[in-house]
């Protein structure tokens, strides 16, 4: 999702074609061995990371705002992206597959994850978004792991007392980025 939403933020046309990932395409797996979604391919290059295709729509499109801000902003989102990407992702996936870690409850597996939706929180009592006034690569890279984290359990999610990360939320599925994002391929 990040990376549709950096292409489409970016200006930058391309397909998309829905695969499922129980019988991948032979044509996929040519192209890229590892398996996984997304890829992109260009002429000389495939790029098989989400966050390695937004710093490639983000470098080669007409939305160089994101990475032509200021430095330390750039390195705050990088560092936050890091830490969604390495650290959130692994109790995140836990918890959206609780059945499979029997040890602990979905409450548990979810309360693991609040340490970074803390973190967001903080941010954004200083502004609107993470890193400033305006949607930044940040809040696109992180903001669809919220969503999901959201959507395993709403009802766990709204009754949060983190005010800010559920409006944030809230406004960035209501963009029209991610609505057309979020558009099926024919």
């Amino acid at each position: 999702m990040r990376a549709r939403m950096a292409m489409i933020d970016s200006g930058i046309n391309f397909n998309v074609y829905e695969v499922s990932l129980k019988n991948k395409p032979h044509e996929m797996i040519a192209i890229s061995p590892k398996g996984t979604v997304p890829v992109l391919r260009l002429d000389n290059q495939v790029i098989d990371e989400s966050i390695d295709i937004m710093m490639w729509a983000y470098s080669n499109g007409d939305s160089l705002q994101h990475l032509n801000s200021n430095k330390y902003l750039i390195r705050t989102g990088m560092d936050l992206i890091y830490r969604n990407d390495n650290e959130f992702k692994l109790y995140l996936d836990q918890y959206k597959y609780f059945t499979n870690y029997p040890l602990k409850t979905k409450n548990e597996l979810g309360n693991a994850c609040l340490f970074f939706i803390k973190i967001l929180e903080d941010m954004l009592s200083l502004n609107q978004y993470l890193l400033s006034g305006r949607v930044s690569f940040a809040d696109i890279a992180i903001f669809p792991f919220i969503r999901q984290f959201a959507n395993v359990d709403m009802n766990f999610f709204s009754n949060l007392k983190f005010s800010r990360i559920q409006e944030w939320l809230l406004d960035l599925t209501g963009s029209e980025l991610f609505i057309n994002a979020m558009i099926r391929p024919r």
